[in-house]
């Protein structure tokens, strides 16, 4: 059974949210809300969470393409190649927001994306995920909550989110109705940027 935590996106409650660090450090899987739409998560340092992810999503986790979450561009130089300025200048003027930029993966990358030539970037515009993001002291490796339904691609009710993956996840965080659109990726790995997927970012900032 996974926990369930009612956290609000104004003033997420400390205790709370160390309660979620705390399950996270433990390896454990947290659901949790962001800009967009709710995600999937572990610590990007707990190799057991990364696989247990990956066995979820049924993909190999060298091969998989899940974006890393963090608190704040600084936070990048452990991820990432140097970038210029004018990558710099796109970045800091998207984000935080419902963005996800794909950039030239660093040597220092954790063990299990070694090989990658680049990363998808997150740092969304929702301070419960930057809390829990800042508390842990390192990225979160997510990806997106799929919904099988035909018409709606993705859950938006945190309580349909629990008691759909009440079994397969350790905690469920509710912090009220997700979007269900995506963010919008944009390759910068590449000159000039590409647009990967059009979400819910607008591309008028560019």
């Amino acid at each position: 059974m996974a926990e369930f935590i009612k956290l609000y996106n104004e003033n997420p409650n400390p205790k709370q949210v160390a309660r979620v660090v705390e399950v996270l450090r433990q390896g454990g899987l947290v659901i949790y809300p962001t800009d967009t739409v709710y995600g999937l998560g572990c610590d990007i340092t707990n190799i057991k969470a990364l696989e247990r992810i990956a066995r979820i999503k049924g993909v190999k986790l060298e091969k998989s393409n899940f974006s890393f979450i963090c608190y704040s561009l600084s936070d990048l130089s452990d991820y990432v190649k140097q970038i210029d300025t004018s990558t710099f200048k796109i970045l800091k003027r998207a984000l935080p927001g419902p963005y996800t930029f794909i950039l030239p993966g660093a040597k220092t990358l954790p063990h299990p994306f070694k090989k990658r030539k680049t990363v998808g970037i997150r740092i969304p515009d929702n301070n419960i995920t930057l809390e829990i993001v800042k508390q842990l002291g390192n990225p979160l490796v997510s990806t997106s909550i799929r919904d099988e339904d035909e018409i709606l691609e993705y859950t938006t009710d945190p309580e349909l989110i629990l008691e759909k993956w009440d079994n397969l996840v350790d905690l469920v965080i509710d912090g009220g109705y997700g979007d269900n659109e995506a963010s919008t990726v944009i390759d910068l790995s590449v000159s000039p940027p590409e647009i990967v997927r059009e979400g819910k970012g607008s591309l008028e900032i560019f």
